[in-house]
């Protein structure tokens, strides 16, 4: 029955959308419009990097790190990360504890405080490729895992290996080959 009444509501807005744009009337036809940015807009999200303002950024404070412009995030927002960084991640249990990238925990929250993708206009694109870190991001990086190794691996990778990767190696699909590249949804 459920079916039926779907297939009914189906055929009922087809047939709906051909009535409405049929008619005679070559003389009211006018150009499309662009977008109207007329009105108010708020800003709702901020996801630069995937995660790390939903784990970096206190429940209660949400809604300012996501309205905050991202030249002022670091000085609003780094010490929130630092704590919050030092309580998730033994390793950074130490004074001078380093990720692999040399950073401590402030120099790291203070990168990462500051929510947008950086791009290398003149190398690799990637967010981690082995050699290049946090350069841009391309389709199939391994967003998740490289930010899990960077929070809790250690300055080479190695400590708390059961939290430094999320163990998805690979989409479901494959990435298409053209524009949009993102594979078809299930």
């Amino acid at each position: 029955m459920m079916k039926n009444n779907i297939k009914l509501y189906a055929i009922a807005m087809l047939m709906s959308l051909v009535a409405f744009n049929c008619n005679n009337d070559d003389d009211s036809i006018s150009q499309p419009m662009g977008p109207d940015f007329s009105g108010t807009y708020a800003q709702q999200d901020q996801m630069g990097r995937p995660a790390v303002n939903t784990v970096f950024v206190s429940s209660g404070m949400k809604d300012a790190f996501n309205t905050t412009v991202p030249s002022n995030q670091n000085a609003s927002f780094q010490a929130m990360f630092q704590n919050n960084l030092e309580a998730l991640s033994p390793a950074y249990a130490n004074p001078g504890d380093t990720n692999a990238l040399g950073l401590d925990a402030g120099a790291f929250t203070g990168l990462l405080a500051t929510d947008v993708l950086n791009v290398s206009l003149d190398g690799t694109t990637t967010f981690f490729d082995g050699t290049n870190v946090l350069t841009g991001r391309a389709l199939a990086d391994d967003v998740i895992t490289v930010e899990l190794l960077l929070i809790f691996g250690g300055e080479d990778f190695s400590e708390n290996p059961g939290l430094s990767n999320d163990n998805v190696d690979a989409n479901d699909k494959a990435f298409l080959t053209s524009f949009p590249y993102l594979a078809s949804p299930w």
